[in-house]
């Protein structure tokens, strides 16, 4: 058996690296919790490296002796590329770089599977009833930039994270307007997948699927444009698109909760929800999630919880995976 080390040393520096923005913070002793927490514009920097460097020198942050770093990317190997931003970078290349004892790069989702048992009550907000089964599986899914996708299981007392890529599985139709929805995304993308209508992105594309469907010619805008535009009630597209996301969103993660058998709850991320208010509580999200024939009164009964956490929990969760004892080699 490989020998193995204990808990990552101090100070740790945190990260959590999304297509949009990357956020960091450090972990001096282990009474603290994260602090000096930043948000950096992921467009404001060329790499990984390069925002990592500003955040250091801006901070005034110690140099780290441990590092984790949450992304949005699939880690497989050594290398590792963004889906939704051109950096690519090595983790032993960082490791060196950064001259730290322990260096280790996670999906952004599998840490926020770590953070769940962190999560107080009042940094989460319950969209529809269900009680948790206590010790099931967890399910996690969250649309900002891309569409995270994770969960979470139990084992006696360890809490075993799922590493996924769930976003990007093939989107379903519930009636024939989402028929045609999907028809549109195969034409415009070949492979139809979650990703592209529940995401930034694929706000834009519901948006002009919403302008085709009303025979209008649609406007140049962006993410934030749509939401806004929705928010306010100026243009019917818009709110067309947003009601059309949280009626897919609600679907996939129905999907979700029945694949990985989620009595524990499903708990939802990123940054597009949350920047809609209250709209999930009338939209049909909850009704989508438990449309599923023989299996609503199953789903009927989990209950779903949007994270409102003032602090990103996938920082803690990248602290909690430095506190797992690693192999020597």
């Amino acid at each position: 058996m490989d020998p193995v080390r204990g808990p990552a040393p101090f100070p740790r520096l945190l990260g959590d690296v999304g297509g949009t923005h990357a956020r960091f913070g450090v972990v001096a002793s282990r009474d603290e919790g994260v602090g000096r927490i930043r948000e950096l514009v992921c467009d404001d920097h060329t790499s990984l490296e390069a925002a990592i460097d500003s955040y250091l020198r801006e901070a005034a942050a110690p140099s780290p002796a441990a590092c984790a770093i949450a992304i949005a990317a699939p880690v497989t190997g050594d290398r590792v590329s963004m889906t939704n931003r051109d950096w690519s970078f090595s983790i032993e290349a960082l490791r060196v770089r950064l001259g730290v004892d322990r260096m280790l790069v996670l999906n952004d989702f599998t840490a926020l599977a770590l953070a769940v048992p962190t999560l107080r009550a009042d940094e989460l907000e319950a969209v529809g009833a269900g009680a948790a089964v206590a010790g099931a599986p967890i399910a996690l899914i969250g649309p900002g930039t891309g569409l995270g996708v994770g969960g979470l299981i139990f084992a006696g007392a360890r809490t075993l994270p799922i590493t996924s890529e769930g976003g990007h599985v093939t989107l379903s139709a519930e009636d024939e307007r989402e028929e045609r929805l999907i028809a549109a995304l195969r034409r415009e993308f070949g492979h139809p997948s979650a990703e592209r209508a529940l995401s930034g992105n694929g706000l834009v594309t519901l948006y002009r699927f919403a302008c085709a469907e009303a025979k209008r010619a649609p406007l140049q805008l962006a993410p934030e444009a749509v939401t806004a535009h929705a928010l306010a009630g100026s243009d019917a597209a818009c709110v067309e698109a947003v009601e059309l996301f949280f009626s897919l969103l609600g679907g996939v993660a129905g999907n979700l909760a029945l694949t990985l058998g989620a009595r524990g709850g499903v708990y939802i991320g990123g940054g597009i929800v949350a920047q809609l208010g209250d709209w999930i509580h009338r939209s049909a999200f909850r009704v989508r999630f438990e449309s599923k024939g023989r299996r609503q009164p199953y789903l009927s009964s989990i209950p779903v919880w949007l994270i409102k956490a003032a602090s990103p929990p996938a920082l803690r969760g990248a602290n909690a995976a430095l506190e797992a004892p690693q192999p020597t080699a």
